[in-house]
């Protein structure tokens, strides 16, 4: 994918899909690929957190399994969050790949925000989601600091 330099932090696929009528967004995390590595054996136990915010409140936080030692990960785990409609404008879905640490704290790989005020490819994303209810919008994320 793009930006495969030194400095990438490695790329996460999700879907987003949208249901108007049931007030609800599901967040699918599917799967990361060139996972910076974070600990000193070259690899990292990555987990993902998805954070609903609402304006600057953190609403809901989920979060999937571990998985040990590996910079690529597949997670295949989805979450649903409550979200009127109303509430859509000011909503943002913040993801952050984490890497497990048992000795000190987790470290973050990266993190993607999606909302109508992200960058390019976020907003591209979150539009898709509205523009196609009902069905899962699928695409690939780079990680940023």
């Amino acid at each position: 994918g793009p930006g495969s330099g030194s400095g990438s932090r490695g790329e996460l696929l999700l879907s987003l899909c949208y249901n108007p009528s049931a007030n609800s967004i599901i967040v699918n995390i599917i799967k990361a690929r060139n996972l910076k590595a974070m600990d000193i054996g070259g690899t990292s136990d990555p987990y993902v957190k998805v954070w609903l915010m609402y304006k600057d409140k953190r609403v809901e936080k989920k979060k999937t399994v571990t998985k040990k030692r590996n910079l690529n990960p597949i997670f295949n785990e989805s979450f649903a969050f409550d979200i009127p409609t109303e509430k859509l404008r000011e909503t943002t879905i913040i993801i952050t790949v984490m890497d497990k640490d048992k000795l000190s704290r987790n470290d973050v790989i990266g993190k993607i925000y999606l909302s109508w005020k992200s960058g390019p490819g976020e907003v591209k994303h979150w539009k898709d989601m509205i523009a196609r209810p009902r069905q899962p919008v699928a695409q690939w994320h780079q990680l940023k600091a």
